[in-house]
């Protein structure tokens, strides 16, 4: 079976086991993941039967690309009534109760559900986003294919940056020079969040003091930016000689998203420094002996605040004082910032299929950023380390 029709076939599942009559997906990522187009419209999935990619702009286009049946939107205010001629067991008019329906409530528009409501006023609209979030939780071989393309890219980068950072070099230039780097070789330009508000750029590179700038970015390391319409990442403040370079980079292939951090230095870095980062390889080392399948995820976050306290850490420990963040990795996919989270709350139990990246990182106000960052694939015995540069702390 198609891995769309297949995405689409475990969304009715669920639908089923919940007892809700559909699902209407409207966002850009969600629709793609589920018909293989991101054109502009709404996937009516009902919990049985087929589904219908109702589509605005471009018809044309998404029919050539769409695993699922196409049909052009129409008018808006006809809409309601053309699901209820096309789905008479869902729509039935005989029927006592309400459609209920699910929509993804985490990023649908008030706006937009409005609307909806207005053209399906016999529907009763309950929160799918959860269920969405989890079946793409699960990576397939060709998924988790391009996830490894992206970090092999982000490897071939990351070494040419090296090959050209030099005291003096701009935070700006240096980040440029990745970011023109992954284009060439595939990049989509794209690294896409669905948190509200969230966003982010190629990475986040910063040196000295202006790594741990606190901002909005809910991350470990913030980052001057090049003003406050762009406040996180690469500012133009020069690299000097003997501070920690935080080099927090991705790369987006067909979608999928890498996510990885290493620590460079031009010189030596202060003691306090080097033994920080000596504490941040050794957390994810320890996390890494963890990353089994049933391994629940918020441990792991429980597990690396330990062992930050015991190294006497814990207050620089992914951010600091009220910029602290209270998670240690996250899922990464077709966002950066998918399930499962490495934080307290969340109890996913670990399993093969799903894609983490795991950031160990110690803020030092006034004085830098250190850490690591890795992708993981976790499979039947353990784990596959999708990232591969070449890790401890790099001295040029």
């Amino acid at each position: 079976m198609n891995e769309n029709l297949e995405r689409v076939h475990r969304l009715q599942e669920r639908l089923k086991k919940q007892q809700i009559d559909g699902c209407m997906i409207t966002q850009n990522v969600d629709l793609y993941y589920f018909t293989g187009s991101m054109q502009a419209g709404y996937l009516f999935v009902p919990k049985e039967g087929n589904a219908v990619f109702f589509v605005r702009r471009s018809v044309i286009r998404a029919e050539r690309e769409s695993a699922v049946t196409v049909e052009p939107l129409g008018s808006f205010r006809s809409f309601g009534e053309r699901l209820a001629s096309l789905y008479r067991s869902v729509f039935d008019p005989a029927a006592s109760h309400k459609v209920k329906l699910a929509a993804e409530f985490d990023v649908l528009p008030v706006q937009q559900l409005k609307r909806l409501e207005t053209v399906l006023p016999q529907v009763e609209w309950v929160d799918g986003s959860m269920i969405v979030r989890e079946l793409r939780m699960i990576k397939s071989p060709d998924e988790i294919g391009h996830i490894r393309e992206a970090g092999r890219i982000i490897n071939l980068a990351f070494e040419d940056a090296l090959s050209k950072l030099h005291i003096g070099m701009t935070e700006l230039e240096l980040m440029s020079r990745i970011e023109w780097f992954v284009r060439q070789h595939g990049h989509i330009g794209l690294m896409r969040m669905r948190g509200y508000n969230q966003e982010v750029i190629t990475g986040m590179v910063g040196a000295g003091e202006a790594a741990a700038t606190p901002t909005y970015f809910d991350g470990p390391a913030g980052g001057q930016g090049l003003t406050a319409a762009s406040p996180q990442s690469a500012g133009r403040r020069p690299i000097a000689a003997n501070e920690p370079i935080l080099i927090d980079i991705g790369c987006c292939i067909d979608g999928y998203v890498i996510d990885q951090t290493r620590t460079v230095v031009i010189g030596t870095l202060p003691d306090d420094l080097l033994e920080a980062y000596g504490k941040s390889e050794q957390i994810i080392r320890s996390v890494e002996s963890r990353l089994l399948p049933g391994t629940i995820s918020e441990q792991l976050y429980m597990h690396s605040l330990q062992l930050a306290h015991a190294a006497g850490l814990g207050d620089h420990f992914m951010g600091y004082g009220d910029d602290q963040v209270k998670f240690l990795g996250h899922g990464i996919g077709l966002e950066i910032d998918e399930l499962p989270v490495l934080a307290k709350g969340f109890s996913y139990p670990l399993q093969r299929g799903m894609v983490i990246a795991i950031e160990p990182k110690f803020t030092f106000p006034g004085r830098g950023v250190i850490g690591i960052e890795n992708s993981y694939a976790i499979t039947d015995t353990g784990f596959e380390k999708l990232t591969v540069s070449r890790e401890g702390l790099i001295q040029l």
